[in-house]
């Protein structure tokens, strides 16, 4: 939850963000490429841990509750995406276009994962693998044109922007192979059930991760299959390994979730009887996740609009977008140097800090009130 504040600060802080892409290697840094790399970690734990939450909820309920739960809890990811969410992104009430990312994705696997439950735990774990393994084989399928077709596989496989009427849709996670990572997590919860040796998970998560990092290694190297993008031979050896790093997120590739899901796994490992104060406050932020993703989004927004109306020569106004933060051009010439937006990132952290612990005192005492399980 930090890091993924670092990457929307970026987005809208970071005067370079209005120029180039941090993962164009004719003009990124070191610095700026590891900024957006690292995020990358981000969404792919969110689901994964998503699908292990769900087991261990259903460890209280039975198979018929936790489904009905997931139904509506999905539903309800898909209605705060869409509405609450992009006006966030956007703060324009007209409403002009309508992104279709993380938040929409998660809502889905959830829908997705409340029927595969019902599956035997052999044949959750063969859908989840089949989905992460198996998808880059669809690569070369492209629907092109301002289509309903179109607009179907771009859901489905295909990152993709279309006009409909006067709205922009803009689809950013495709949901395959995500629905396949959610009941991977709903497989893993299984390491993490009462009764179960936290050696042997400590044990388990260490090889696994380690097995994803080597398989990684070797596809990527091979440059055959489980990426769209290739790595190839850079200015130096520097940008060279940056290229090797370079794994495709839209939709997440074979390799992009070996890497990804495979650091998590030794992160999980190695972190396993972690405590102490640093533990204590972040994982402040673990348990108010929804909270913390809404306001951070809002705070970010309402930041960058401030600051214009502040800065000389700026337009507050332009904030109120009508067209994506990513790919408009009426941006250039706003925003601050990386170091600047680095330390705002700090300071929002901090700052949100005692919004969300107070939050997180209030679901704890209030457990009885059914919504809190939905925010």
């Amino acid at each position: 939850m930090i890091i993924m504040a670092l990457d929307h600060v970026r987005d809208y802080l970071f005067s370079g963000s209005f120029y180039y892409d941090p993962l164009d290697f004719s003009k990124t840094s070191g610095v700026l490429f590891f900024t957006r790399w690292i995020t990358h970690f981000c969404a792919p734990i969110f689901m994964l841990l998503a699908g292990t939450s769900a087991f261990l909820i259903g460890q209280k309920k039975s198979k018929k509750e936790l489904s009905v739960f997931l139904v509506k809890r999905g539903l309800w990811l898909i209605v705060l995406e869409l509405f609450v969410v992009n006006l966030g992104w956007n703060f324009n009430l007209t409403f002009p276009m309508f992104f279709f990312i993380t938040i929409w994705a998660l809502g889905v696997s959830m829908i997705v994962l409340a029927a595969v439950i019902h599956l035997p735990k052999k044949l959750i774990l063969l859908f989840g693998l089949v989905l992460v393994f198996g998808h880059n084989l669809l690569d070369s399928t492209n629907i092109t044109g301002n289509t309903l077709p179109a607009f179907g596989w771009a859901l489905l496989h295909q990152q993709n922007f279309f006009i409909w009427h006067h709205e922009a849709l803009l689809v950013g996670y495709p949901l395959v192979p995500w629905i396949g990572v959610m009941p991977l997590g709903y497989c893993l919860g299984q390491w993490y059930a009462t009764g179960y040796d936290a050696d042997k998970r400590k044990k388990n998560l260490l090889l696994l991760g380690a097995g994803c990092l080597v398989l990684f290694v070797v596809l990527r190297y091979s440059n055959v299959y489980g990426d769209p993008v290739k790595w190839s031979v850079q200015k130096d050896d520097f940008f060279t390994f940056l290229s090797f790093l370079n794994v495709n997120k839209y939709p997440p590739s074979l390799l992009y979730l070996l890497l990804t899901l495979g650091g998590a796994f030794l992160f999980l490992s190695f972190t396993e009887r972690l405590k102490g104060a640093v533990v204590d406050v972040v994982s402040v932020y673990g348990r108010v996740p929804m909270f913390y993703y809404l306001v951070h989004i809002y705070v970010i927004h309402l930041i960058a609009m401030l600051s214009s109306a502040i800065l000389p020569g700026q337009n507050w106004k332009i904030w109120m977008l009508e067209q994506p933060i990513w790919f408009t051009q009426d941006l250039k010439g706003y925003g601050f140097s990386l170091p600047v937006a680095y330390l705002i990132w700090i300071l929002l952290v901090v700052a949100l800090y005692p919004l969300c612990k107070r939050y997180d005192r209030y679901k704890q005492t209030h457990k009885d009130k059914w919504w809190l399980s939905y925010l």
